[in-house]
């Protein structure tokens, strides 16, 4: 009996540079989720709204937004390796200068200046895995790659939250102490990479974003990730801790305060990773668009009715949901642009800019749920949010597969060909997108 398209794809295995690359990223998504609940409290004991704590976190999408061209350009020139460790210290060093804050607006400002770090190494990174996952299993390196930051951000926020009774600056050192250690892990454990790279100069053409604009399967991935950064790195950080502090407080619940702001975030990734245990392999053999679709309508579901909940059981559990679809989209959406760039065509300036919507939602999404919040309630921002997501679902169900099979039966592995070039049937009888 012949190995079905699962099993083959189960057989290859994930490259040791991309391991390292993982090993760091769990580093990096600890310190992450350590601060995560803290944050908007720490904005709040400077006096600030709930508007002006939404303002700390979109500071930081921002500069990401403003420096992604420049840093696919400098992925592009520089290399990967050298990029990422770069920005990861950027980002250390705003932690540090955060701890030390005096006032509101240097908590602001220094917040931004980690956008610049953390938009490097997220888009070196995500070239990084272009250039160096096998075909056949992007899917299942994303997956990898996003379950590092999940099982990170599983243990971080409960962390975070028992580290509150210490004071508000303390996590920040300690984020600011594991992204050094992130860097030394992947300077040290990459060296050899890093230096292979340098005698050998990337001739591959660069991958213009007009010609990736074409397809519309990109087109759809950009609004999914503009939705998704809305959603999940947006107003999941900052409003759903506020709303988890604020209408749980003295309900005689067995968690209260910063502790249930802790668990909301920890069961939202707890959620994700479920999911994409498998929804990453699935979308290796049987393609990207229908795990991405569900993936949007179930967040949808679960964040939409989040803010109108008093029962701290059913809010907790529509965290789990919601964390669950954004675990299915997330590995797939991210293989399906590794799927139209290739492994021969650098990835910086297309990469950079998923990464641009992504953070554009991630700056809108706090700061209009914030006002829809002061103005009209949770129940009403959280209902936005989970809007923004379904029209992400309906922007792929008019996109094509990217993920198309190169040999009758086989496993899906090929890239798309760029649209300039001449289209031919895919072996399945099916045209790739044309845009």
């Amino acid at each position: 009996m012949a190995p079905s398209k699962t099993s083959r794809t189960a057989q290859v295995p994930i490259p040791r540079e991309i391991k390292v690359l993982v090993a760091a990223a769990f580093i990096i998504a600890i310190g992450f989720g350590i601060i995560a609940p803290v944050l908007p409290q720490y904005a709040q004991s400077f006096n600030a709204s709930a508007t002006a704590v939404s303002a700390v976190v979109s500071a930081f999408g921002l500069t990401r937004l403003l420096f992604a061209p420049f840093s696919g350009r400098i992925t592009s020139r520089f290399g990967e390796t050298p990029a990422y460790m770069t920005g990861v210290l950027i980002v250390a060093a705003s932690m540090f200068l955060i701890a030390f804050s005096q006032e509101y607006w240097q908590l602001l400002t220094f917040r931004a200046l980690g956008g610049i770090g953390s938009t490097l190494f997220t888009v070196s990174a995500m070239a990084f895995l272009a250039r160096k996952a096998p075909p056949s299993i992007r899917g299942r390196v994303s997956g990898a790659y996003a379950s590092a930051f999940l099982i990170g951000n599983i243990a971080g926020p409960v962390v975070g939250s028992v580290l509150a009774v210490f004071g508000y600056r303390v996590p920040f050192l300690i984020y600011g102490t594991a992204l050094v250690a992130a860097a030394g892990l992947v300077f040290v454990l990459l060296r050899d990479s890093r230096l292979a790279d340098r005698g050998k100069p990337d001739v591959r053409p660069e991958m213009r974003v007009a010609e990736a604009w074409e397809h519309t399967s990109y087109r759809a991935a950009l609004t999914s990730f503009f939705a998704n950064g809305w959603a999940t790195f947006g107003v999941r950080n900052s409003l759903t801790p506020l709303l988890a502090a604020t209408a749980f407080a003295g309900t005689g619940f067995w968690l209260d305060g910063p502790q249930i702001a802790g668990a909301a975030l920890s069961l939202f990734a707890l959620g994700n990773i479920a999911a994409v245990t498998f929804s990453s392999r699935l979308s290796d053999a049987h393609g990207r668009k229908p795990l991405i679709i569900i993936g949007l309508l179930v967040a949808a579901a679960g964040t939409a009715f989040i803010g109108w909940m008093d029962n701290a059981w059913v809010f907790l559990a529509l965290c789990v949901l919601s964390g669950s679809g954004t675990g299915l989209l997330n590995a797939p959406q991210q293989a399906a642009i590794a799927d139209l760039v290739g492994q021969d065509r650098k990835a910086g300036p297309v990469m950079s800019t998923a990464q641009m919507a992504s953070d554009l939602g991630a700056i809108s999404g706090p700061l209009i749920a914030g006002l829809v919040v002061d103005a009209a309630g949770f129940g009403w921002a959280f209902m936005l949010t989970g809007g923004i997501l379904a029209v992400g679902a309906i922007s792929w169900a008019f996109a094509a597969e990217t993920n198309l099979p190169v040999t009758p039966g086989g496993p899906r592995t090929g890239a798309l060909p760029a649209v300039n070039r001449p289209k031919l049937p895919a072996p399945d009888g099916h045209r790739p997108d044309a845009g």
